[in-house]
Order: C-alpha cells, then structure tokens, then sequence
C-alpha cells in the first residue's frame, strides 16, 4: 500500500516566522500556490499561512504589509506522517475540511500533500474524490 512519502511533494517553499504579509504574498505568486508553511529557523512547522488568511486576517483587517507573518497564519494544524498511509492522511483533509496537508518528520516539515497529489494518484482516486465532497459539504446553520 502507498504511503504519503510516494506522492507527497517534497520540494516545498516554506515562510520564516520572522518573514512579513507581503513575503507571504510574494512566494504564492511566485510559486503559484494558494498556502505555504511557516517554520523556525531550524525546520520546524509553526503554522501555514493561506491565501484567504492573507486578504481575511491581513489586508481586510487594515494590516501593513509589513506586519509579521504570525499575525496572520493558521497555527491550528493537522498534519500526518511520511508513513501515513493515503486513506489516513484523505481522512485527516476530510475531517478537517482542509486541501493541503503538512507531512512532518521528527517535528520538521519533510512536505505537504494536496488534494491534488491524491487526486493523480489512480490507488487514491477514491479517497480524494471522498476527501473532496466532504471538503466540499457546507455544514448546515442552525
């Protein structure tokens, strides 16, 4: 059975914490991607910011582009392991309603799996399309 170590993407722009708003912004263009993970110095992951927390928790709320990146970012996280295997880590994204999920190893980021990554995946085409509608779904208002 495939793990999260065989499809996730390794090669992923990362957020210092000491980086600013407009950094945050810059590396999504750049990269064209809509969330990047924030570390330490050292590796570790402290938060993701996204696209939609930039515009929300940034600019919306009147902050400077120079205001730091942890004013902003997400630092309620779920993550999995290298060794996840697809349908736990589908799981996860589809719990937590989440599209990117941070693969940490040892407390480091080693990668970040998307619903994307799974959905190329022919073994794990079930599990995203299952992680997807349940992304998907709007919980009812009461």
């Amino acid at each position: 059975m495939k793990t999260v170590k065989d499809i996730m993407t390794r090669d992923v722009s990362v957020c210092r914490t000491e980086d600013t708003i407009r950094d945050a912004a810059m590396i999504m263009k750049e990269k064209n991607v809509g969330a990047v993970p924030v570390c330490d110095p050292d590796g570790h992951l402290m938060g993701m910011v996204t696209d939609r927390d930039l515009v929300l928790r940034g600019y919306a709320a009147q902050q400077p582009d120079s205001a730091k990146i942890q004013q902003v970012m997400s630092d309620r996280m779920y993550q999995c392991t290298p060794e996840s295997t697809l349908q736990e880590a589908s799981q996860i994204m589809a719990e937590h309603q989440i599209r990117r999920l941070p693969v940490v190893e040892n407390g480091k980021l080693a990668g970040i799996l998307s619903l994307g990554d799974l959905s190329v995946e022919e073994m794990s085409d079930q599990a995203a399309g299952q992680a997807l509608q349940e992304i998907s779904e709007r919980p009812e208002l009461h």
